[in-house]
């Protein structure tokens, strides 16, 4: 049984036995009818001579859990991604596209290298722009000819050799442009706020009955996107991340009294301080924007900071830029503004916290200590992908491209469970996705720092003798993945 809206504005369900719930992406047979479909070029393509079976099977799915009870229904699938036997353009007609939004992440060259790559010596196609500098550029800025000789070498570089921007979309302006220029494949690379803005762009492309495949690559650098195993980038940032955590480990070694203070990226989900954090091992307190902390009193972060200086003679805190936020002056007027994306500008809680560190242990019959703040958050951003980023931009700016050509539109793609998926985009901007600090990841991160949790038991909630326990859910599931490397596809 399927379910769509006209405009494509709602999930494609497709329902079966057992519970069984996909949750497809919307195809060009939903709303044009009669297109001609043309065999797979993979099956002449050297490269894929080897291959036992080429195509994906229409109906492999990949489940959202793969932890179940053993009554508990089949619940939500996804379309798993990969080639098709039939394919919706041929290589001479396509014009593609590729457009990278929002802040800087490690990892986007190699997107736009593969889908280059991809389209080129997978399929034959050879008319691929870069959108100059973000979706303003679709209307106000020229374009880039991309070629496999032009991106041959640009994933050893960081950024992004088409440019970025935040904000700029008008969707009336941007369809009109690809319309103008007859472009048929759309491939945008940004985060929810990106996504949202494509989501919209399909929207608007069915709408006028165009043949316009729109595919996205979540990005972000924080790891919030819902859904998904992981963003792209994410690994390097958490391996950059610990450079800057030894180098205030260091620091606060060599000194009396010493406090190593790192600010990481994180405006509203601490992933990257938490799995930073975990890896050092160098941490003794790590704040993110989903565990609220206070400062003074007793079981406070100032009382813990003195405990661990009297203990050890130094200390390394970690901090989320979105953690404390609601501790920062109310006063000042950034609080209620917004950049270009329409993300809150936050204040800078590492320096705040600094300052207010310094100002506590100035007073009276304090310690008296060094402090060091280092803020990378510009260097993680700019720097390259590495090996296991590389790895995984190839393999979604791939399924991107095998979506596209198999005439799947308005849909991103995404790791669930280890496996690549096609998802509609209403599941990726629906929320974010943030550290659950009830859940074990969190509770392995308090043991490892010995920190304590700025919470009450009563704010927990009940004990866990008095709840069942749940198979996990998506995002945590994804946490016990990442921390584990287990992944069990037992399901009844």
């Amino acid at each position: 049984m399927c379910s769509d809206s006209k405009n494509g504005s709602s999930i494609k369900l497709v329902t079966g036995s057992g519970g069984y719930v996909l949750e497809d992406v919307p195809h060009f047979s939903d709303y044009i009818d009669d297109l001609p479909t043309y065999p797979n070029p993979l099956q002449s393509n050297p490269a894929y001579s080897v291959v036992k079976q080429y195509f994906v099977h229409m109906d492999d799915t990949v489940p959202q859990k793969v932890v179940v009870h053993k009554n508990s229904p089949r619940g939500i699938h996804f379309r798993r991604a990969g080639p098709r036997q039939k394919v919706y353009f041929e290589p001479d007609d396509v014009h593609a596209c590729i457009v990278t939004c929002g802040g800087l992440c490690p990892g986007l060259n190699t997107v736009i290298r593969e889908i280059v790559c991809g389209l080129n010596y997978m399929y034959g196609a050879t008319k691929i722009l870069g959108i100059d500098g973000g979706y303003r550029g679709f209307y106000s800025k020229n374009t880039v000819n991309l070629t496999t000789r032009v991106v041959n070498d640009i994933h050893k570089r960081g950024g992004t050799i088409i440019g970025t921007s935040r904000g700029g979309h008008d969707t009336s302006k941007i369809v009109d442009s690809i319309q103008d220029r007859g472009i048929n494949q759309v491939y945008i690379i940004g985060g929810d706020g990106t996504q949202k803005g494509a989501a919209v762009i399909y929207q608007e492309i069915r709408r006028r009955g165009l043949k316009v495949a729109v595919a996205g690559i979540p990005k972000t650098i924080d790891n919030d996107i819902p859904v998904i195993d992981k963003s792209f980038g994410f690994d390097t940032a958490v391996e950059e991340a610990q450079r800057a955590i030894n180098a205030a480990h260091v620091e606060a070694e060599s000194c009396g009294n010493c406090i190593g203070l790192v600010k990481l990226m994180g405006r509203n989900s601490g992933f990257i301080a938490m799995y930073a954090t975990l890896a050092s091992r160098d941490v003794d307190c790590c704040l993110i924007p989903e565990s609220p902390f206070y400062l003074e009193g007793k079981g406070g972060l100032f009382e813990y900071i003195e405990k661990r200086l009297k203990e050890n003679g130094h200390m390394v805190i970690v901090v989320a830029e979105g953690a404390g936020q609601e501790l920062v002056s109310k006063s000042l007027q950034s609080m209620n503004q917004k950049d270009a994306s329409g993300n809150k500008l936050l204040q800078d809680i590492g320096f705040w916290l600094s300052q207010k560190i310094k100002e506590y242990f100035a007073k009276p019959n304090k310690l008296s200590i060094n402090l060091k703040y280092i803020d990378p958050t510009y260097m993680i951003r700019a720097i390259p992908s590495n090996a296991s980023d590389n790895v995984y931009c190839t393999l979604l700016a791939q399924s991107a491209v095998h979506g596209a050509m198999a005439g799947y539109t308005g849909f991103t793609v995404g790791l669930v469970n280890g496996r690549q998926t096609y998802l509609p985009f209403e599941r990726v901007i629906e929320k974010q996705n943030k550290v659950v600090i009830t859940d074990r990841m969190w509770a392995r991160l308090l043991s490892s720092t010995n920190q304590p949790s700025f919470i009450s038991t009563k704010e927990v909630g009940h004990s866990h003798e008095e709840c069942p326990a749940q198979p996990l859910d998506g995002e945590n599931y994804k946490e016990e993945v990442m921390a584990n490397g287990d992944i069990s596809t037992s399901v009844p």
